[in-house]
């Protein structure tokens, strides 16, 4: 993680605001509570954390498609903000990957994803039980 840390330390951006601003940057006009969902993250951690990118100009947001959703997109400042900060990070991803192995990253990448759907389908039996449960 420190090698994380250190390949963006120049860019001014945090490896959350990072993941935030690739995550905007693929769901443009997306409301926010689905890039909560995306990054896994509750709305309150995500609103926390674009505060200071809205405060930046880095993110600017607008209302979403009912009176209660904000969607967010970036703004000029927040792309140059990301390719500066993602050419960092993809640098260090690759060296990561090529000392690691690509095959061997790659069995990760499809275990970590397998893990997540167990992780939700927990979650989902969980909730079906709460709601079965009588009060």
């Amino acid at each position: 993680m420190r090698n994380y840390d250190e390949a963006l330390a120049g860019s001014g951006i945090n490896i959350t605001q990072l993941a935030v601003l690739r995550c905007v940057a693929r769901r443009p006009g997306e409301p926010l509570s689905r890039v909560a969902e995306e990054l896994e993250m509750d709305r309150t951690s995500l609103y926390r954390a674009i505060a200071p990118m809205l405060r930046d100009g880095w993110l600017k947001t607008t209302p979403g498609a009912d009176a209660r959703s904000r969607a967010a997109k970036l703004t000029r400042m927040g792309t140059r903000v990301l390719a500066k900060a993602g050419s960092r990070w993809d640098a260090i991803q690759c060296r990561l990957i090529g000392t690691f192995g690509e095959e061997a990253w790659a069995a990760l990448v499809g275990e970590l994803h397998r893990l997540a759907g167990c992780a939700d389908a927990v979650s989902a039996r969980q909730e079906v039980s709460r709601i079965a449960r009588p009060g």
